[in-house]
């Protein structure tokens, strides 16, 4: 379960911002989570309440926003929903996807006191 490694990072992250710019206590934190990225949502949100216990994080709404992966052809450039088991282009059949989006994770936002 590397999503405790993960919420713990997004924790440290967020407090070394809040505290960088100044900020007190932080009300919630916005994360974009994408579908290709390997990440459980689920387990973020369950780690999300012990790792922030005892930062400016404790109490925070931790909300969670779901990036839908995108492919595009190598052959005819067309873009296509994908999920980890899409390798064909729905419209000529080539193979090889590009991913270019569904592998974010990142911190969105941060609301602070």
């Amino acid at each position: 379960m590397h999503e405790l490694g993960i919420t713990q990072s997004i924790v440290d992250i967020a407090e070394r911002t809040t505290r960088k710019h100044g900020g007190g206590r932080v009300r919630s934190v916005t994360v974009e989570i994408g579908e290709l990225s390997g990440v459980i949502p689920d387990a973020v949100e369950f780690c999300f309440e012990v790792c922030s216990k005892g930062t400016l994080l404790e109490g925070a709404r931790l909300v969670i926003e779901t990036v839908p992966g995108q492919g595009r052809c190598p052959q005819c450039q067309t873009e296509q929903a994908i999920d980890n088991y899409s390798f064909a282009c729905e419209n000529c059949g080539a193979f090889g996807l590009e991913r270019v989006r569904g592998e974010e994770l990142r911190i969105k936002e941060l609301e602070v006191d």
